[in-house]
């Protein structure tokens, strides 16, 4: 087993950047995605372990819970904690501390993911996606250098009520949003967007992706497709896509990757 382990979920990649640049400075490190359910949840031998993932809503993205639930950690094991955002942090790291109370823990802002509500460069501080991917890799190497030292946060993450209570509406807005996904003649039927799909709710039928009833509102489908195809009723047909640049879709969607 690896020394460190990170346990992640990311949508438009940059979560997954984050904690690549992480566990380029550890040295040894598995990243485990949590985009489905974990293919490792037993980290009995690791030195840290670690959660890096996006606040959706005011919370933790869908099934991410379920994942930190099922995660076993050793009493001792240092643990860390990364949430990237639009704007705040969210109730995330409160909800992970609840179950595996974090050493350490930290918030980055990155470009917004969920561009039906908001174009992706609304974020704080406000910066071109090059200027933020240029901030998030140098927050990633700070973030890197405490964990590396196993820093430790003074306070518990806050609870953030009003989040929470945010994150509970927004999943129910997600819902109704998921039934106004449009897909325009520009579809080639390339089925990047089934691929894309962290919860298998898309199938290519007729050359054309169809839609079913398990949207978790990640976007990646919308962000990934090459043809800019895929719309949530008119809004987003004018907004720019956004995808990290170091991230592949193959590593999005893996299983778990190893970094020496």
């Amino acid at each position: 087993m690896a020394e460190n382990i990170i346990f992640c979920y990311s949508a438009t990649g940059n979560c997954l950047d984050m904690a690549k640049n992480i566990a380029k400075a550890l040295g040894d490190t598995e990243i485990v995605m949590m985009r489905a359910f974990p293919v490792k949840t037993d980290t009995a031998e690791a030195r840290r372990v670690g959660f890096v993932f996006s606040c959706n809503g005011g919370g933790l993205p869908v099934g991410v819970l379920d994942s930190v639930r099922a995660v076993s950690v050793s009493a001792g094991t240092y643990t860390f904690g990364v949430v990237q955002c639009a704007a705040y942090m969210g109730t995330g790291l409160y909800q992970i501390d609840q179950i595996h109370p974090l050493d350490y823990w930290a918030s980055a802002t990155h470009q917004c993911g969920c561009i039906w509500l908001m174009p992706h460069t609304l974020m704080m501080p406000m910066l071109s996606a090059k200027a933020a991917q240029k901030r998030s890799e140098k927050l990633a190497a700070r973030f890197a250098g405490d964990i590396k030292e196993m820093k430790r946060t003074e306070k518990r993450p806050p609870q953030r009520r009003l989040n929470a209570l945010e994150s509970k509406v927004f999943t129910d807005l997600v819902a109704r949003k998921a039934k106004q996904y449009r897909v325009s003649d520009k579809c080639v039927g390339c089925g990047i967007c089934a691929r894309a799909c962290p919860r298998q709710n898309i199938h290519i039928s007729g050359g054309i992706p169809i839609f079913g009833q398990d949207c978790i509102g990640c976007l990646s489908c919308i962000q990934f497709c090459p043809q800019e195809a895929i719309n949530v009723g008119k809004v987003t047909e004018k907004r720019e896509r956004y995808t990290n640049p170091n991230v592949t879709l193959a590593e999005l969607t893996s299983e778990s990757i190893y970094i020496k």
